[in-house]
C-alpha cells in the first residue's frame, strides 16, 4: 500500500506524508506508526476542518467503574496467560517440542476445533494434573506402529 497525501498544516507549508516499505515518511522524514498515526489524524483533523474535542470531564465514580472493569480484564487476561504458558509446558514435555512449537500445534488444534486456546490449554493442564482426565485426544501422541512378531532379517534361517 503506497501513496502521498499532501496537506496543509497552521503554516503555510505543505508536508507531504509518505507511506513506504518500513514505515510513514512524515516531511522526508521516518515516523514510527503510532507517531504516524498521530500525526496523521492531526493532518487530516485539519484538512477536514475539525476541532480537536477537549476530553470530557469524568466523575470519581465513572473513573472508578473504568478501572475496576480494566483490572478485572487485566486479570482474566493473565490467568488466560498462564494456563496457555503451562499448557505449552506440557505439550513441549511430552511430544519433545520446543515453546514455540508446542504454542503453534496448540494454536493449530484449536482452530481446527472452533475453540479458544484457553479452552484447549485448560484441557491440557487438567490432564498433566489428573492422572483420570486424558490428553485431548489431538495432542495426545501418537502410538507406535506394533511390531511384527517373529525374527528378524538377520536372523532369518537361510532358505
Amino acid at each position: 500500500m503506497s501513496g502521498d497525501t499532501t496537506t496543509e498544516g497552521n503554516s503555510s507549508e505543505e508536508v507531504v506524508v509518505r507511506r513506504s516499505d518500513t514505515g510513514w515518511q512524515v516531511a522526508g522524514e521516518e515516523t514510527a506508526d503510532l507517531t504516524s498515526a498521530m500525526v496523521l489524524a492531526d493532518l487530516l483533523a485539519v484538512d477536514v476542518g475539525t476541532p480537536p474535542q477537549p476530553p470530557k470531564p469524568v466523575s470519581e465514580e465513572d473513573e472508578a467503574a473504568r478501572l475496576a472493569v480494566t483490572v478485572a480484564q487485566l486479570e482474566h487476561a493473565l490467568t488466560a496467560r498462564v494456563r496457555v504458558e503451562q499448557a505449552i509446558g506440557v505439550l513441549a514435555e511430552r511430544h519433545r517440542l520446543r515453546p514455540r512449537q508446542a504454542f503453534d500445534l496448540l494454536r493449530r488444534v484449536a482452530r481446527a476445533g472452533g475453540r479458544k486456546v484457553v479452552e484447549v490449554s485448560e484441557n491440557v493442564v487438567d490432564s498433566a494434573s489428573n492422572p483420570l482426565l486424558p490428553l485431548p485426544e489431538e495432542l495426545a501422541r501418537k502410538a507406535p506402529a506394533p511390531r511384527k512378531r517373529g525374527r528378524s532379517p538377520r536372523h532369518a534361517r537361510p532358505a
